[in-house]
C-alpha cells in the first residue's frame, strides 16, 4: 500500500521519482545526439536531417560488433570480462559514425556550401532517406525475435537485448552465462512457481516490460533501491554506467570547445567564415572535424541506446530519435552547446513525465508539442537568442 498522501488526484506520487530517473537517462541519449545538430548548425548553419540516419548506423554497428565477437551484451549484470568488448563496441560505433559524418559532410553537403539554404535542407533529407531506404537493401530490416521484452518471464536472471535471428536463447544464455547451471537451477524454482513446470529448451514467453516486476524478481544484485515513504526508485547498474559515459562525453566535448586551438577554431568559423580563413583557419578541416566530433556523440548515444534499452532495430531506427534530438536543440537554443544538454534531458523528462500522467500513447507528441511552443514564445531557445537577419 502507498502512503495515501502520495497518490493525489489520481497520480501516484511514489511512482514519480523513478519516472524522473529514467528520463534522465532517456535525456541523456536525446542530448547526445543534439549536440551533433548543435555543432553542425552553430559552425554551417545547417539543420543536417541526416544526423538520425548517423545515429541508426551506429546502432547497427553495435549490433555487428557484438555478433563478431560472439557476444550479447547482459544489460546489467554483465561480468567483468565483457566490460572490454561495451567499450570495443562504444569505440566502434563511435569510429564508424564519424567515418559516415565525415562522408555525408564531403560528398553531400560541401558542393552545397556556397548554394541557398533551402537547396542545403533538401539535400539534407535526400541523404536522410537514402540511408533509410538504400540500406534496407543491405541491413536486415525487422525485428529479432528476442529482445528485452523477453527479459521479465526469467526473473531478471538472463538480460539479453540483442539476439541473432537464428541463435536459440537457451544456447545465448548458456554461452554468455558463466553461472548458467545455477542460474538455471533457481529459474526453474521461479517458472515453477508461476505454474510452469520445467524450463524448456527455448523458451519464447513473451511478457510486458514492467522494470518494477524485474527489479523486485531479480536474482542478482545488480539493481539499487532507495526507499523512503513507500518510494522506490531502480537504477540497474548498465543504466548508471550509460549515463555516466554520457556525462563524460558532454564534459570533454565542453572542455574541447573552450580550451584547445581546435574548439578556438570551431567557435571563430562559427562566427565568421571568411575572417576565419583570412587568419590562417582551415576552414574546411574545421567543417569536417565537427562533423567528426558530432557524429560519434550520435554513434555513443546509438550504442548506449541498441545495448541498454534493446530497442529493436531497423533502417528506421533513427527517425524518431532523430526527431526528438533536433526538438531538444531548439529547446536549448541550437548552436549552443550547454543549451543541447539541458534540452535533451527536459526532453527525456517530459516524455516520461507523459507516461506518468497516463498518457503513454502520446508520448512521441510531446516533442511536437514542445516544438510548437519553443517557436512561438522563445525561438532563440532557452539558452539562446533571437538573431534577427536580413535577407
Amino acid at each position: 500500500m502507498h502512503p495515501s498522501y502520495l497518490i493525489v488526484a489520481g497520480l501516484d506520487f511514489t511512482a514519480l521519482p523513478q519516472q524522473l530517473v529514467n528520463g534522465l537517462l532517456l535525456g541523456a541519449i536525446y542530448a547526445l545526439i543534439a549536440l551533433g545538430y548543435t555543432m553542425v548548425y552553430g559552425v554551417l548553419k545547417l539543420i543536417n536531417f541526416a544526423h538520425g540516419e548517423v545515429y541508426m548506423l551506429g546502432a547497427y554497428t553495435a549490433l555487428f560488433t557484438s555478433w563478431y565477437f560472439g557476444f550479447l551484451p547482459n544489460l546489467n549484470q554483465y561480468p567483468n570480462s565483457s566490460f572490454w568488448i561495451l567499450l570495443i563496441m562504444l569505440a566502434g560505433s563511435m569510429i564508424v559514425c564519424a567515418i559516415i559524418g565525415v562522408l555525408i559532410e564531403r560528398f553531400a553537403y560541401r558542393p552545397m556550401r556556397n548554394n541557398s539554404r533551402i537547396a542545403s535542407l533538401i539535400t539534407a533529407i535526400g541523404v536522410s532517406l537514402l540511408f533509410q531506404y538504400g540500406g534496407a537493401l543491405f541491413l536486415p530490416n525487422s525485428p529479432p525475435p528476442s529482445v528485452a521484452e523477453k527479459v521479465n518471464p526469467f526473473g531478471g536472471a538472463f538480460s539479453v537485448p540483442i539476439i541473432p535471428a537464428d541463435a536459440k536463447l537457451s544456447e545465448v544464455v548458456k554461452a554468455t552465462q558463466p553461472d548458467y547451471e545455477q542460474k538455471k537451477k533457481d529459474l526453474e524454482e521461479y517458472l515453477a512457481s508461476t505454474g510452469q513446470e520445467e524450463f524448456s529448451s527455448d523458451p519464447q514467453v513473451v511478457a510486458k516490460r514492467d522494470a518494477k516486476q524485474a527489479a523486485e524478481q531479480s536474482y542478482m544484485d545488480a539493481k539499487r533501491k532507495l526507499e523512503t515513504s513507500g518510494v522506490k526508485v531502480t537504477i540497474q547498474r548498465g543504466q548508471l554506467t550509460m549515463l555516466l559515459t554520457a556525462i563524460v562525453l558532454m564534459l570533454g566535448l565542453r572542455y574541447l570547445v573552450l580550451k584547445t586551438p581546435a574548439g578556438r577554431a570551431m567557435r571563430a568559423v562559427s562566427l565568421d567564415f571568411d575572417s576565419a580563413a583570412l587568419m590562417g583557419i582551415n576552414v574546411d578541416r574545421v567543417i569536417t572535424w565537427t562533423f567528426v566530433i558530432g557524429s560519434a556523440m550520435a554513434g555513443a548515444g546509438a550504442m548506449m541506446t541498441a545495448t541498454f534499452l534493446g530497442t529493436p532495430l531497423t533502417t528506421q531506427y533513427g527517425v524518431q530519435p532523430g526527431v526528438k534530438a533536433f526538438v531538444a536543440a531548439v529547446l536549448g537554443g541550437i548552436g549552443n552547446i550547454p543549451g543541447a544538454a539541458l534540452g535533451g534531458i527536459l526532453m527525456g523528462v517530459a516524455e516520461n513525465l507523459v507516461v506518468w500522467i497516463g498518457f503513454s500513447q502520446y508520448r512521441d507528441a510531446i516533442a511536437f508539442v514542445v516544438l510548437i511552443f519553443i517557436l512561438l514564445y522563445r525561438p532563440g531557445g532557452l539558452l539562446g537568442s533571437a538573431k534577427v537577419e536580413k535577407v
